[in-house]
């Protein structure tokens, strides 16, 4: 869908197996990988006099990267750890390049065999764990991560992401679900050490996503050894994180404020990205390249909750970067443009549609609004087509995002922009459907369950002002059916937990790609994903068959071709309704240096630059 707002778009490859290789392999000869090596003129860097400060509108939970479920705890953790690979800065599409990496994977002809090698001389932050030894990362940790994210006891959200891929694997986490005991010291298949800087990673059938699964966050490197110090009972070290990255944690309020310093030990890596064809990446370019990273040396994140205090902070210069949610548009933007007193201040923006799907769901396990009869199909469909998604978006966003009709979102393989939703805002047709279905009206103007029993249904909200106007919109829906809502609003991490264990009725809930393919959307309603990332607790057969069969596939138009089927199979049982993507609109001060958001990364505090001057 077109909009009158300008934005910067990544589009997403399709690739076939024997491409993604090929791609993967060229890349790393034609693109910069982020480290390299040290020249013999050393530019200063982590200037203590450097300072970024920046806001994040909810509490964080902790970090532990794979324990942590939420996107701003996540920015701290990717700051803090490290993983083999992460993403080029400026390059679009978005592409993996090396991280901890010596270079990209190597490959088999059957896909089914990965060899990494690793950097040497990366170490570890100094702590107490490592009895006053400088502690350098090996393949060993990365294997030790892996293997815990899969640790029944942890209870990780993020074991979908090598579930049934890795040999070996998921025989040893049913031996310790058996044993109550998970095995580290077990050998397995699938993690084949051939010497401390080299894995060879054995699957079980081709994953295509492998390498983007190895640059998200909760694929971390950890060491065993603070695992072991600070574990809580759950197994979690959500207090004291100790990774190999440019910056760590040196100071913690519990929502409210956090202080990273630069990591002055951290390996010589040095600004290396090429530009493309646009003008601001071009100056971005000028201003950075070869500077080692990172520039600044210490980073505020202060919690602010609040809209309007959190543009007041930037306002006051209180703030150099900053997130500009819809609700606050109309204060700073005139037709997607920056108002003129911001550009004569030099206020910079960069603005791109989120890799996002916000999706409303409907607890299928619900005993009155879950199943799979009829009448419990009708109800939700009825629910969601009296949602105008359009009306949302200008009365909680200003128009800041566009609306979806299919669950995968532009700029993410294998996105459709021509796919037409079988559900839209339809109330008339909403109000007949329920009255066939036995949902009486009564004299108040509200519906009873077709027994005679009462109906309503709670939203669950955040509790700050954006949770309080969508449930505005949604009392408007409900209303418009003659549904009963009542609202509940609780703390974001409270809803998280409850969330997680089903016990949420409906929400609205957002998800943020962790890399930009389309099976990182359709996980959201596999049953198997059910106390990780499927929310509503979807549990249909028909799709979870379909999207087995699409995990045995490249990106392509067979696979599309699934997703297609899967999306009419939710559709059809109205377990969810696609939602929107908003825009992200970041906003700078004139300091900041060589800013530009990225569509995967969740921050890019190490890719910057400060002007003490300014």
């Amino acid at each position: 869908m077109k909009s009158p707002h300008s934005f910067q778009r990544f589009k997403a490859r399709t690739l076939s197996k024997t491409g993604m290789a090929l791609c993967l392999a060229l890349s790393g000869l034609i693109s910069s990988t982020l480290p390299m090596q040290a020249s013999a003129a050393k530019p200063e860097f982590a200037d203590p006099e450097k300072v970024l400060r920046t806001i994040f509108p909810v509490a964080e939970t902790g970090f532990d990267p794979a324990a942590t479920r939420d996107l701003y705890s996540n920015a701290i953790n990717e700051m803090i750890f490290e993983r083999l690979y992460t993403y080029d800065y400026l390059a679009s599409p978005a592409k993996i390049i090396p991280e901890t990496a010596d270079g990209l994977p190597v490959i088999s002809a059957d896909g089914k065999t990965y060899t990494i090698k690793l950097k040497k001389g990366t170490y570890f932050t100094p702590d107490p764990a490592f009895n006053g030894k400088k502690r350098e990362l090996t393949v060993e940790d990365y294997v030790y991560s892996f293997k815990r994210l899969m640790d029944p006891k942890l209870a990780s959200t993020h074991t979908w992401l090598l579930e049934d891929k890795i040999e070996g694997l998921d025989q040893l986490v049913a031996q310790a679900k058996k044993t109550g005991k998970f095995d580290y010291s077990a050998k397995i298949p699938g993690f084949e050490i051939v010497d401390k800087y080299t894995l060879r990673l054995h699957l079980t059938r081709p994953d295509f996503n492998l390498p983007m699964i190895l640059a998200y966050t909760a694929l971390s490197a950890v060491a065993r050894e603070v695992i072991e110090k600070y574990q809580d009972a759950q197994g979690q070290v959500m207090a004291n994180p100790v990774g190999t990255g440019p910056f760590k944690l040196i100071e913690w309020v519990r929502g409210a404020k956090m202080v990273l310093d630069a990591n002055t030990d951290f390996r010589p890596t040095y600004w290396d990205f090429q530009a493309s064809s646009d003008p601001e990446d071009q100056k971005i370019v000028a201003a950075m390249k070869g500077k080692r990273m990172p520039q600044v040396g210490r980073v505020l994140v202060n919690v602010i909750l609040e809209d309007q205090s959190r543009l007041l902070a930037f306002q006051k210069d209180e703030i150099d970067l900053f997130q500009l949610y819809g609700g606050l548009a109309p204060q700073v933007l005139n037709q997607g443009k920056l108002k003129p007193d911001y550009v004569q201040r030099g206020i910079q923006m960069s603005l791109i549609i989120d890799p996002e799907l916000i999706v409303y769901y409907w607890n299928m396990q619900d005993p009155v609004f879950g199943g799979l009869s009829k009448e419990k199909i009708a109800l939700r469909r009825a629910m969601a087509m009296a949602h105008n998604v359009e009306e949302e978006i200008q009365m909680v966003d200003n128009g800041q995002a566009i609306p979806l009709q299919y669950p995968i979102p532009p700029g993410v393989v294998g996105h459709d922009p021509n796919y037409r939703s079988s559900v839209q805002f339809n109330p008339a047709a909403a109000n007949a459907l329920l009255d066939k279905f036995g949902y009486k009206k009564g004299k108040d103007g509200y519906r009873t369950l077709p027994d005679g029993k009462p109906l309503e249904i709670v939203h669950t909200a955040q509790t700050e002002s954006r949770g309080h106007m969508q449930a505005e919109v949604w009392k408007k829906s409900y209303d418009r059916i003659g549904i009963r809502m009542r609202a509940e609003f609780r703390p974001f991490s409270e809803i998280l937990k409850a969330e997680k264990q089903c016990q949420l009725t409906q929400r609205i809930s957002p998800w943020l790609a962790d890399y930009p393919d389309g099976d990182n959307f359709m996980q959201l309603f596999y049953s198997k994903n059910i106390h990780l990332n499927n929310n509503g607790c979807a549990s249909i057969p028909e799709f979870d068959k379909l999207y087995e069969q699409s995990q045995k596939l490249p990106a392509g138009p067979e696979r599309d071709l699934l997703y297609h089927k899967m999306t009419r199979v939710m559709e059809l049982n109205a377990a969810q309704r696609v939602g929107f993507a908003r825009y992200r609109i970041m906003l700078a001060q004139p300091r900041v240096i060589g800013y530009k958001k990225h569509p995967i990364m969740h921050v890019e505090w190490l890719q910057v630059d400060i002007d003490k001057n300014k």
